[in-house]
């Protein structure tokens, strides 16, 4: 068999569909189960296949990951194996019991989604009355139990002007805060999606807030935010953007089993399910993720076409560059791009 060169490091494993909010910027569309999810028995098999590639984490998302009746078993059967585990939570079912929990299986972070500086904003979003406070009640929570926390904000048009907020509510109870932006998926509306000035002035403020208080709060832009800015330093999670990784270093798996390069791509790019193939032999397989795997500076679209860093980058986040232009290797929300067409002009 085929083996692949590439490593899986990381794993975004959408544990269950089902959830208990109905947010406006859901790309998976939470809310049902989906049909025939994985048994306990399948997901632990995908456990022992995640050791035997060499995963180093994983990540449990959904829908909400712990409305899954046996989330605590399969978290477990991933550590006793030992990988990191992370869990994404919007906190509403979090209580004292679950986060005893979460506190035995010794999990890397917890991220809890905060989606705005006041409870209107946040309620709104999460489409839940009480959601903001009972986030916040949570997030004391795990903070006394010494539970690793990382805050996760999902910016748009509608929450923008409330980030300085959020940073004062999470300020002393978080130890790292996600900023990312709404992509124009699921159930997001396109015209609250930021403008291109909007993006810039986001990047503005994760590169100043990062400066003034990180020793205090690790803040970070994630993958689709940066790319190669000659004025700011790095907004992103990686110091220098190498590209996507979907099909490089990581993969995503939906709960009924199918399998995308990244979770976040719409459901043209799954590429196999691990009911008819296992992971490990999806994963070797020469073509997986074939438009990075064999990326060629050809491929490169748009604006990208003549940049100097289109061989390494490869035109951005590949959710966002198909979310935004249906095509692949052209995401416009890029800081050189921008700098060159809002600064220069």
């Amino acid at each position: 068999m085929f083996k692949s060169s590439y490593n899986l490091t990381s794993v975004a494993w959408e544990i269950t569909l089902l959830c208990n909010m109905k947010c406006m910027h859901c790309g998976a569309v939470a809310g049902q189960q989906r049909i025939n999810e994985l048994s306990t028995k399948e997901a632990l098999d995908l456990c022992n296949q995640f050791n035997e590639l060499n995963v180093e984490i994983v990540n449990f998302t959904g829908g909400e990951p712990i409305l899954r009746k046996d989330w605590f078993f399969i978290g477990k059967k991933i550590k006793d194996l030992g990988m990191d585990l992370t869990l994404i939570s919007n906190g509403l079912a979090l209580d004292e019991q679950t986060i005893s929990l979460i506190r035995k299986l010794d999990v890397y972070t917890i991220g809890l989604s905060i989606d705005g500086g006041t409870a209107k904003t946040h309620d709104t979003m999460r489409g839940v009355v009480g959601s903001f406070q009972k986030c916040l009640e949570c997030l004391e929570l795990l903070n006394k139990e010494n539970i690793p926390t990382s805050v996760i904000t999902t910016v748009h048009r509608g929450n923008i002007g409330e980030l300085t907020k959020i940073k004062e509510k999470i300020l002393d109870l978080a130890s790292a805060w996600q900023i990312q932006i709404a992509a124009p998926i699921g159930r997001f509306p396109k015209n609250f999606i930021l403008s291109k000035e909007e993006y810039y002035s986001l990047a503005l403020f994760i590169a100043a807030t990062r400066k003034k208080y990180n020793k205090k709060l690790a803040i970070m832009g994630a993958h689709s935010i940066g790319y190669h800015s000659q004025i700011l330093r790095n907004t992103m999670l990686v110091p220098i953007w190498k590209g996507c990784q979907a099909g490089i270093t990581i993969a995503g798996i939906q709960s009924d089993g199918k399998v995308k390069g990244c979770l976040s791509l719409p459901d043209s790019f799954v590429e196999g399910n691990i009911r008819k193939r296992n992971l490990i032999n999806i994963w070797n397989d020469h073509d997986f993720a074939s438009f990075n795997r064999h990326f060629k500076i050809e491929d490169l679209k748009n604006s990208c076409k003549e940049c100097r860093y289109g061989k390494s980058c490869k035109g951005g986040c590949s959710t966002m560059s198909v979310a935004l232009t249906n095509e692949l290797h052209c995401n416009p929300y890029c800081l050189y791009l921008l700098e060159k067409e809002i600064i220069t002009s």
